[in-house]
C-alpha cells in the first residue's frame, strides 16, 4: 500500500512539474504572436508613459528606421537580447502595473552601456578611428529621444 501511494504521488509530481514546466515556456515566450509584436516602436508606444519617447522618436530622422529592440536590447549575441527583453519587458510591467512609474524615464547605467555598444557596432566604419570612451550622445544630442527633431520631451 506504501508502495502504491508513492508511485502515485510521483506521478502527480511529475504532471505538475510538465506542467509547471509548460507554464513556464508560455510565460517565457508570452502569448502567440507577443514576441514578434513585442519587436515594434508601436508596442513599446501602447504603454502611456512611452508616448512622448515614442514621439520623439518618429521625429528621429534615419534612427526611426530601427525598432526600439536596436538600440535598446544588446543584439550581438540572441539569448543575452532575449534574455534581457525578457528582463527589461517585466521591470516594465512592474514598474507600470505598481504605479511606480518615474515622472522622467531615464537610462539606467547598463542601458547606456548596450545602447552605446549598438551606437558603436552600427556604425563601426565610422568610429572605428575615433576615442569611442565617451557616450555617443554626448555630442550627438539630437538623437536621444528628448532632443530629437523639433520634439522636445520633459
Amino acid at each position: 500500500m506504501k508502495s502504491f501511494l508513492t508511485v502515485r504521488r510521483l506521478k502527480i509530481a511529475a504532471v505538475v512539474a510538465v506542467f509547471a514546466g509548460l507554464f513556464g515556456l508560455f510565460l517565457l515566450l508570452g502569448p502567440p504572436h507577443l514576441l514578434a509584436k513585442s519587436e515594434s516602436p508601436d508596442f513599446c508606444a501602447m504603454c502611456h508613459v512611452m508616448e512622448a519617447e515614442h514621439t520623439a522618436f518618429m521625429h528621429s530622422g534615419a534612427h526611426r528606421r530601427n525598432g526600439c529592440n536596436d538600440c535598446h536590447l544588446p543584439n550581438n549575441n540572441v539569448a543575452l537580447h532575449y534574455i534581457w527583453k525578457s528582463i527589461d519587458g517585466l521591470k516594465d510591467v512592474i514598474f507600470f502595473y505598481s504605479g511606480h512609474v518615474p515622472n522622467r524615464i531615464k537610462l539606467s547605467e547598463h542601458g547606456a552601456t548596450v545602447v552605446k555598444a549598438n551606437c558603436i557596432r552600427c556604425h563601426s566604419e565610422l568610429v572605428s578611428q575615433m576615442d569611442t570612451s565617451r557616450n555617443c550622445w554626448s555630442c550627438h544630442r539630437r538623437v536621444t529621444h528628448t532632443g530629437a527633431g523639433s520634439i522636445e520631451t520633459r
